[in-house]
């Protein structure tokens, strides 16, 4: 008997200690209130977590801008962390969620921000930020040129809106281009029309794969020529579904990908990698490489890789031998309805992370807003194909005159660069931006690779076939775990498996009123003895 209530005493013990564990940091934090005033007697050090492509003109941007705030908030720190890979950052947000150990400041994307905000009060909702007369934008007490809410572009800020708030600041914004060889296409026979189809660079693609007498592909003189290499087939799928109006998900978070428009994409991509006119960069590493050595023809990626695109490309991974001389066109993506056009909008915004002190989070906000003056966001569009996220920017003599010296050098103002900034700054109307919510990250790379397993597997002579297509929309259901987050038709959401501590922690309650159970009944048992 004294077993039995040990046991029971113990199952209980065990369950408050789990149910500890598994909240330790995650109990959430109260809701972030703006103080009335900055309080500029303490210090305050904030972290700052960024990505950058190993691109050292980005790094000294981020550093000038923390010096030049510094400046003006003398009392604030900022530590900056670099990462190469927008992922890490993702990875180790959720990582530092759990033990209240997240950034103050971040560059992220609104995929991840739905994830971030699942933990109570984790991400801060900026509106009341915005507005507010003091600090917010263009606020009467910033110590800086802020710009006013209604100067920031409101196609970019609509982006940073979750569940009817806005959680971030856009940052910079890309979208997507396609470079293309126009000499090659010219030497095939073709002109490039005005608006880019998916017919046109297909024809052409497979007009390209014809060899002369001597194995050579006759376009380049060459052993190699792949003509269509796409980067992000995520992008691809995204972008294709939507010119074609075909389900991709709801804005609840309905997974609607796997459908017969989806099929007919990759049934597309399939005769293509067959006869070897289209691959991507996993299968075949980055489309510029191969475009600037003349063994590609149309290299899909975004305009933020714009300095790594073209025959005097000031960026490239390629050999200075390597190079081909070739005119190079920028265009937009190639479209199904050429007079509907449909292009995805990208780049990072920033999301500020809560914290117990609400002054601490005060500075964070201060700094956040600082990256979106003139001097910050027309700096950092020049070392890419970006665009300022503010008219306030775009409309500034800096920014004009920066515009207008297209081609004047292969540096700063390298043509292909210049003109992918341009393509986006007309076609801004025509972007668009897929549905946010938990787990839109997890179909967004479940859109590529669909792509990529089809092209893997007809480059190893599988059949792919409408069974084929069945079992691959079940496998990568399977891998990205779809079914979970897949709303009922309640609108409430199955968010998946249990967690370890919350399995663990359900586990020793049932021990312990198992114990509680057995105790109660043996004790009634031994009554029962007594009284016979």
């Amino acid at each position: 008997m004294r077993l039995l209530k040990k046991l029971a005493a113990f199952a209980l013990a065990g369950a408050v200690a789990v149910s500890l564990c598994g909240c330790h940091g995650s109990r959430g934090l109260d809701e972030f209130e703006v103080p009335e005033e900055f309080d500029e007697s303490r210090d305050y050090e904030i972290t700052f977590w960024a990505k950058n492509d190993t691109n050292v003109t980005q790094t000294r941007i981020y550093e000038k801008a923390i010096a030049d705030f510094q400046k003006l908030y003398p009392n604030v720190t900022v530590n900056l962390r670099l990462y190469t890979d927008y992922s890490r950052i993702y990875n180790d947000v959720i990582t530092n969620i759990s033990t209240n150990t997240t950034p103050n400041v971040c560059i992220t994307y609104p995929d991840h921000i739905a994830t971030y905000k699942t933990g109570t009060n984790v991400v801060v909702p900026l509106d009341e930020l915005f507005d507010d007369e003091k600090f917010g934008l263009g606020g009467s007490e910033v110590r800086f040129d802020s710009p006013a809410k209604d100067e920031i572009i409101p196609k970019f800020l609509e982006e940073c809106s979750l569940d009817g708030a806005h959680y971030a600041l856009p940052f910079m914004r890309s979208t997507e281009a396609c470079y293309i060889n126009k000499t090659y296409v010219e030497k095939l026979g073709y002109t490039l029309p005005e608006k880019l189809t998916w017919d046109f660079v297909w024809e052409v693609s497979e007009a390209a794969m014809k060899k002369s007498p001597d194995g050579n592909f006759a376009v380049n003189g060459q052993k190699v020529m792949i003509p269509f290499i796409y980067k992000s087939t995520d992008n691809m799928m995204i972008q294709m579904l939507r010119q074609k109006n075909a389900g991709y998900s709801t804005d609840s978070g309905e997974i609607l990908i796997f459908n017969d428009d989806t099929r007919d994409i990759l049934k597309t991509v399939s005769e293509h990698v067959a006869t070897g006119a289209f691959s991507t960069f996993q299968i075949s590493s980055y489309p510029g490489n191969f475009l600037n050595a003349g063994q590609c023809i149309f290299a899909i990626d975004s305009t933020a890789g714009a300095t790594w695109m073209g025959s005097d490309a000031p960026l490239s991974d390629i050999h200075e031998s390597s190079f081909v001389d070739f005119e190079t066109e920028v265009m937009p993506i190639p479209q199904f309805d050429p007079d509907n056009p449909a292009m995805i909008s990208q780049g990072p915004s920033v999301c500020i992370f809560n914290k117990s002190d609400p002054q601490e989070v005060l500075a964070s906000w201060l700094f956040a807003q600082y990256l979106l003056t003139n001097g910050v966001q027309t700096a950092y569009s020049q070392t890419e194909g970006y665009v300022p996220v503010t008219s306030k920017a775009q409309n500034s003599d800096e920014y004009k005159d920066y515009l207008s010296r297209m081609g004047e050098d292969n540096e700063l103002h390298y043509d292909v660069k210049l003109k992918a900034s341009k393509l986006l700054l007309e076609h801004t109307s025509d972007t668009f931006v897929t549905p946010v919510f938990n787990g839109s990250a997890s179909l967004r790379s479940a859109a590529g690779q669909l792509i990529e397993n089809t092209a893997k597997s007809v480059r190893r002579h599988e059949t792919v076939d409408d069974e084929y297509f069945d079992k691959l929309y079940d496998d990568i259901t399977s891998l990205y775990r779809l079914d979970s987050i897949r709303n009922t038709s309640s609108g409430k959401q199955d968010l998946g498996e249990l967690p370890v501590t919350a399995k663990l922690l359900l586990l020793s309650l049932a021990i312990a009123w198992a114990a509680i159970g057995a105790t109660f009944l043996a004790e009634r048992l031994k009554k029962r003895r007594k009284g016979k």
